[in-house]
């Protein structure tokens, strides 16, 4: 199955964070079985009306139900033509870098590359002692995960040693990743100037999950982001990879979408009950109206965080029901993201990467030629132009990267 993800210079698509909430309408609560169907025809018509991404995110405990996004991401593969699929979030902090590393590496092989991957600490304290770790090391425990996983797939023969786990000797992680080029990784955060930090080190992209949080407080980030990248000689800040988030509720008729969403924002666990909806929507980017205003709202983005190369938006939670979601997908992909990718594709510099897919990865690796032979360091290519994001660099201020190798 080759990758026939399109290359688009900003990539739109969707999130799911998997929450199993009741209707506030009708009481009515779906089944853990009914939300699983209802995520894989989410993500169908989302393939069908023509966004670019499918992002999943992992819990291990109730109200949520993906527990194991890589399971349902493969079969979603198969079920798709276009969608890249990807996490929102996989949890580096407590999953063995080793199974990520094979998981994702698997799934980019049967999902013929339309595959990357947004690594995160999640938001559940909790989940650390599920799986015997101290959420007091959470950072510690992001920085070094990332950096044993980041040199398995880079490198065929890992040596590794660390604090957190056993250490490894003359180990192979397998399957090789596909073509010798590593998921895409995204390191999310809401919070952690680190993470930003993290991702600028290794030339990766940061994603800014942004719905929940006023805009300034992002644009600091991403600012960061992107001057750090800059510090270790990826490209100019502009070059950054920066993908951000977003929630809509949209009908015809603003008055319409104000009147229906209201009492699902209301009594959603997320943010229900705090300030009301015309408050929420005046902080964050969550935009309740017609297909024009949601427009506005997200064309006006780029003003904030420069041009950038993801898009996505938060539609089935809070208890919505399958036939809104799906109405939600129609409009978005219908008539929203046409003609945002439009407004994005006005004066972008010529310089400014697209979105991230495996094969224009593949292409920086390798060239344009038909021999993909992996070479030593091939799959060192995770930025799309400019010099390698692998090359020697000074550790980050603030964080220790450097764990024995």
């Amino acid at each position: 199955m080759a990758d026939q993800a399109i290359e688009q210079p900003v990539q739109f698509g969707i999130f799911s964070v998997s929450d199993i909430t009741e209707d506030p309408t009708t009481g009515y609560t779906p089944s853990e079985a009914e939300r699983i169907q209802a995520a894989l025809t989410i993500a169908k018509h989302a393939d069908e009306v023509g966004l670019d991404v499918f992002a999943l995110g992992e819990h291990h405990n109730p109200p949520f139900f993906s527990s194991s996004p890589t399971t349902t991401l493969a079969y979603i593969a198969a079920q798709t033509e276009n969608l890249i699929l990807s996490t929102a979030t996989t949890l580096i902090t407590t999953n063995d870098p080793v199974k990520i590393a094979e998981d994702f590496a698997m799934l980019q092989h049967v999902a013929g590359g339309r595959v990357d991957l947004m690594l995160g600490r999640g938001n559940t304290g909790p989940v650390y002692p599920w799986f015997g770790k101290d959420i007091r090391q959470g950072l510690p425990l992001a920085v070094e995960n990332y950096d044993l996983l980041h040199k398995l797939w880079t490198q065929d023969v890992v040596d590794w040693e660390g604090k957190f786990r056993t250490s490894l000797q003359g180990f192979t992680s397998t399957p090789r990743p596909l073509d010798g080029v590593a998921p895409f990784v995204w390191h999310g955060s809401i919070r952690t100037p680190e993470i930003a930090e993290q991702a600028a080190y290794y030339g990766d992209g940061f994603f800014a999950n942004n719905i929940f949080w006023p805009k300034e407080h992002f644009q600091r980030l991403v600012n960061l982001y992107r001057q750090r990248f800059a510090h270790y000689g990826h490209g100019t800040p502009e070059q950054a990879i920066v993908g951000i988030g977003g929630q809509v509720f949209m009908r015809e008729n603003s008055q319409d979408a104000v009147r229906e969403f209201r009492p699902y924002f209301d009594n959603a666990p997320v943010y229900g009950h705090g300030p009301s909806m015309e408050d929420f929507t005046e902080m964050t980017p969550l935009t309740v109206g017609s297909p024009q205003q949601v427009i506005d709202r997200y064309a006006a983005m780029r003003d904030t965080f420069g041009d950038y190369q993801r898009q996505l938006f938060l539609l089935d939670h809070a208890g919505l029901p399958l036939k809104t979601v799906l109405e939600q997908l129609d409009l978005l992909g219908g008539e929203v993201v046409p003609v945002l990718r439009k407004e994005f594709a006005k004066d972008r510099p010529a310089d400014v990467p697209n979105g991230p897919t495996h094969a224009a990865r593949v292409r920086a690796a390798y060239g344009d030629g038909p021999t993909r032979q992996a070479r030593p360091g091939a799959n060192r290519g995770d930025n799309l132009s400019g010099p390698s994001p692998y090359q020697d660099a000074p550790a980050p201020a603030g964080a220790s990267f450097g764990v024995k190798r």
